[in-house]
């Protein structure tokens, strides 16, 4: 799904600023406890990275940019629970609000339910016996697509055309394993881009790589 998680290579949001040498993971306690929450939803849930991914991506614009990184951890995981019915929709902000002396209606008890989902195993990479369609130095182009789901294409590589610098090895494909539709295991590659491709003839001059699944890519003759 296109939304605001996607913001790579968007105007106006000001220039990247590096990590400083000694930066720490957590500034604050709350965000070690967000980050053990999302890993404890994804658990409890049944379900998988790809599909906390998309969680995060149905975030309302306006709270994905004000909650933070860890902050969106947390509104992830709170999207994840609802969905799989481990609590209530609108039983996080309830709890607040009565917390802060507010009369509140409770909401009705969920049905939790889990996914049919068994992962076939650990982590995201696979084998597979297919060779690639793909190899270095064949030029393709990303796919103009705007998938309503989960999607690892960002917008800004649509409709370019690029360069297989490498192939990686095969993963799962999050499209389809944020639904639970399958782990459609594919052959993943490293494209490069000119920047000037990408964003016109002002853009600073470099060139980007990015690791695309096969389903995002079609040939260039």
């Amino acid at each position: 799904m296109d939304g605001i998680h996607d913001m790579g290579g968007m105007q106006d949001w000001g220039s990247v600023t590096a990590p400083a040498p000694d930066e720490r993971p957590f500034e604050e306690d709350w965000e070690k406890r967000a980050f053990a929450l999302a890993l404890l939803s994804m658990r409890v849930s049944g379900t998988n990275l790809d599909a906390f991914r998309h969680s995060m991506n149905r975030l309302q614009p306006m709270d994905y940019l004000a909650d933070g990184y860890y902050g969106r951890w947390l509104r992830g995981a709170e999207n994840l629970l609802t969905d799989s019915g481990i609590i209530a929709d609108g039983a996080v902000d309830a709890r607040t609000r009565r917390q802060l002396g507010e009369d509140v209606v409770e909401p009705p008890e969920p049905e939790p339910h889990r996914p049919d989902y068994k992962p076939t195993a650990g982590g995201s990479l696979r084998p597979l016996a297919a060779e690639p369609r793909f190899s270095p130095g064949d030029a393709v182009r990303a796919k103009d697509i705007h998938p309503s789901g989960h999607t690892r294409l960002p917008q800004y590589v649509r409709g370019r055309t690029g360069t297989v610098r490498r192939v990686q090895p095969a993963a799962v494909f999050p499209d389809t394993h944020a639904h639970f539709e399958g782990e459609n295991i594919q052959h993943v590659y490293s494209v490069e881009f000119r920047s000037r491709d990408l964003w016109g003839s002002d853009a600073e001059n470099f060139v980007l790589n990015i690791d695309l699944y096969d389903s995002y890519l079609e040939p260039v003759a």
